[in-house]
């Protein structure tokens, strides 16, 4: 049950982000598995085109499983929260190059995760799309 339950969350995680980029105004398509490390690309008005990485949890507080390794500069991270099936989800939206750059911000100490602590500044900053 647990990597079946796993893969509910995950998939819950990129299709809401596909929604709220859609939203948004942007071209959106998920990689289902295609593009190894990338979840989403998306394109915004201007033609520029992103390397979209979602990691989900269920609850707040939770950590993110991502290694340091599996990111890279240009990509866009977005880690949903998704809370109880009553209250809407929470966004935080990073760039790659910003967690790279100050990574034991970011990361537990065996970096293999991100913390969740370490994203309150970056909730709902769906404008790293508008760049």
């Amino acid at each position: 049950m647990g990597n079946a339950d796993n893969q509910l969350t995950g998939m819950a995680g990129e299709f809401l982000t596909l929604g709220k980029l859609f939203k948004k105004g942007l071209q959106a398509s998920i990689t289902f598995g295609n593009a190894k490390a990338i979840d989403i690309f998306a394109e915004n008005s201007k033609g520029k085109t992103y390397k979209v990485q979602v990691k989900t949890s269920k609850e707040s507080k939770e950590n993110f499983w991502m290694q340091e390794n599996k990111i890279e500069p240009d990509y866009i991270c977005v880690f949903v929260v998704l809370n109880n099936f009553e209250n809407n989800e929470d966004y935080y939206i990073v760039k790659g190059s910003k967690i790279l750059n100050d990574v034991d911000k970011f990361f537990i100490p065996s970096k293999t995760a991100i913390k969740y602590s370490s994203l309150t500044d970056y909730k709902d900053k769906w404008n790293v799309f508008d760049e």
